[in-house]
């Protein structure tokens, strides 16, 4: 175990803790209203004024508006997913635990985290699973 007073830090201090909490504060504002869209695009009624167009045309705009459904609802759950990501990094601030690498213990960069504010892991790590 380091000793007190060693050079190398176990974890951000609050002030540094608080300049992440407002970019993760941010991000979550974003990515709601990103999931916002999604949701409405695929909510969205399906009558797009192709009644009276060919029957060839709407089989085909059928078939790219369930593509375009599907399509919405994956990026809708890829973002429910990274909201909730962000959630657990500022259960990590109030935790003081955010930042520290859940492999190696040390301290993820910060040029990491501008990037992955939801980050659990440093580079160094990721790179071992590989």
């Amino acid at each position: 175990m380091a000793a007190t007073g060693t050079s190398a830090k176990e974890r951000y201090s609050d002030k540094e803790l608080e300049e992440f909490k407002t970019l993760i504060l941010d991000k979550i504002e974003k990515a709601t209203a990103q999931l916002d869209l999604y949701k409405s695009a695929y909510m969205n009624d399906s009558n797009n004024g192709t009644d009276d167009t060919s029957p060839t045309f709407k089989a085909f705009d059928e078939g790219s508006e369930t593509m375009s459904k599907e399509s919405n609802s994956q990026l809708a759950i890829r973002q429910e997913k990274f909201i909730r990501d962000l959630k657990n990094a500022l259960i990590r601030i109030e935790n003081k635990t955010y930042g520290v690498c859940r492999v190696t213990g040390k301290l993820i960069k910060k040029e990491r985290l501008k990037l992955v504010p939801h980050a659990t892991l440093s580079i160094e790590a990721k790179n071992m699973q590989k």
